[in-house]
């Protein structure tokens, strides 16, 4: 089963990406909604964030998300303890649903696919990209969030030129019908990829 890493900073339209190889019938692994719910569900990993972060992570058996990204993203160091609990537990749910699967490959959407070291397990990966300004702008409206808070959300995550630099295929996601062309062909590449594999 071939993964194809897609990735890209915060705004950069990676979910809508994502979302047309779902039309396609290509499965999608969202890692940031699959740490959500493993950080509900998994006792060991539960475990580990109460012990790292304190009680106050979980209200009950919910977890407190305003409570731990207060923590985490203020904090370079606070940020990299919480990856290395979660991100072990990701990639092996990921590798459990790639092995369910039947399709000519699999969607692995993840921000930080390179940040945390999640292109090892990829064949290929899609960046997704388009200017800090409108990406700023659009999480703004989509989260209602200020820009400030945008801003340091993006500290954490690498640069589209870095990203671009070690990916194989490129999304310039500013207008939407070029980038359906895009999208296009490298579904097309990917789907002959796995033809002559």
């Amino acid at each position: 089963m071939l993964i194809v890493g897609l990735t890209g900073g915060i705004g950069s339209g990676k979910s809508s990406i994502s979302a047309l190889f779902a039309q396609k019938g290509i499965p999608v692994y969202i890692a940031d909604r699959q740490a959500k719910r493993l950080m509900q569900t998994d006792p060991v990993l539960k475990q580990g964030i109460i012990r790292e972060f304190g009680a106050e992570s979980y209200k009950g058996t919910d977890l407190n998300r305003a409570y731990l990204a207060a923590k985490v993203f203020g904090s370079k160091t606070e940020l990299a303890k919480l990856n290395a609990l979660v991100h072990p537990v990701v990639h092996r749910d990921l590798l459990d649903f790639a092995a369910r699967q039947k399709a000519a490959f699999i969607i692995y959407e993840n921000a930080i696919l390179f940040e945390n070291g999640s292109d090892a397990l990829c064949d290929y990966i899609i960046t997704v990209t388009a200017p800090v300004s409108e990406r700023i702008r659009r999480v703004m409206a989509r989260d209602n969030m200020e820009e400030k808070q945008v801003l340091a959300r993006m500290q954490h995550q690498w640069s589209d030129a870095e990203k671009i630099e070690r990916s194989d295929f490129v999304i310039e996601n500013i207008e939407w019908e070029q980038s359906l062309f895009e999208f296009d062909c490298i579904y097309k590449a990917l789907m002959h990829k796995v033809r002559f594999r």
